[in-house]
């Protein structure tokens, strides 16, 4: 865990449970002659009110502790941060071993965790919290998110085909495979999903044909010469090409396709910082960014 973070001796304390829905939060007020309140708050912007305006009224040093929970927390971490408040950031495994030292059990609930979150305030056990859109970073962040989602969703849809569609239908034809970048591979099969539908063909039909889909390769003619004899020979199962599973498996192709498309739009210089350094040095500086605000 990162080192201790300085805690104002006298300022007021709120811990945070945050949630998808509602918000369990314990005040710790210095002075005051119920030194501790408690207050549940929904992720509706009234209820965010009710809990700010109130502490800008105090007049006094705020610091605020939450859990990060998904995206949930990331909104009212930046009113509080507009607001003028000290936001801090607990550590999930911190809190969960912390919770277990001071009940002595693994049972848990929303207001025990917000004392937990309290006491790690007050002792400093927490970390500075730095929202990625005040740094100046939330671009790239969702750019270098967006792009590992949609990679992941590919590679998902390529293994499903690797795995399913292809050792059923034209096992052979995934040697011809170069890259998962290949677009050309999907366009192919999409127009030729099974051995069928390249022997219907004359050879020579079959190569004029396929010659535009394939795009610029080197020894063309014997490339789809080679598919040629290799679906004369295949061992996928004889299924009419009008049949509901090639239809299938031709769902599963453009979604791939589609997949390709969206990774290569991303790629794309589309934010100055991109078009200055590429996107590949855009991801490595968010990577930098992220580790330097943790």
């Amino acid at each position: 865990m990162a080192r201790q973070q300085l805690i104002p001796n006298e300022g007021v304390l709120v811990a945070i449970d945050v949630a998808k829905a509602r918000n369990e939060i314990l005040l710790e007020i210095p002075g005051s002659p119920r030194r501790r309140r408690r207050l549940t708050i929904l992720n509706q912007r009234p209820d965010h009110d009710r809990l700010i305006d109130p502490l800008i009224a105090l007049r006094q040093p705020v610091v605020c502790g939450l859990e990060a929970t998904g995206n949930y927390h990331r909104p009212l971490a930046w009113r509080l941060l507009k607001a003028g408040f000290d936001v801090r950031l607990i550590s999930s495994v911190a809190l969960a071993r912390t919770r277990e030292a001071l009940h002595n059990g693994w049972d848990k609930n929303d207001p025990k965790d917000a004392q937990v979150i309290l006491h790690m305030l007050r002792v400093g056990a927490c970390q500075r919290y730095y929202d990625p859109l005040a740094e100046g970073i939330s671009d790239i962040q969702e750019l270098s998110k967006t792009h590992e989602a949609i990679s992941r969703a590919k590679t998902e849809v390529l293994h499903r085909m690797q795995t399913h569609y292809m050792p059923l239908y034209f096992p052979e034809i995934d040697r011809y495979r170069q890259s998962s970048r290949s677009d050309w591979f999907f366009a192919f099969l999409d127009l030729f999903p099974t051995p069928a539908s390249i022997t219907v063909l004359s050879k020579e039909a079959f190569v004029e044909a396929a010659w535009e889909v394939v795009g610029r390769k080197v020894a063309k003619a014997q490339l789809l010469g080679d598919i040629y004899e290799t679906a004369k020979s295949s061992i996928g199962l004889p299924i009419p090409t009008d049949a509901i599973a090639v239809r299938m498996f031709r769902m599963i192709i453009a979604e791939a396709r589609s997949l390709i498309r969206q990774r290569t739009e991303i790629e794309q210089p589309q934010m100055p910082c991109c078009t200055r350094i590429g996107t590949t040095s855009c991801f490595a500086r968010f990577r930098v960014s992220a580790r330097s605000t943790r």
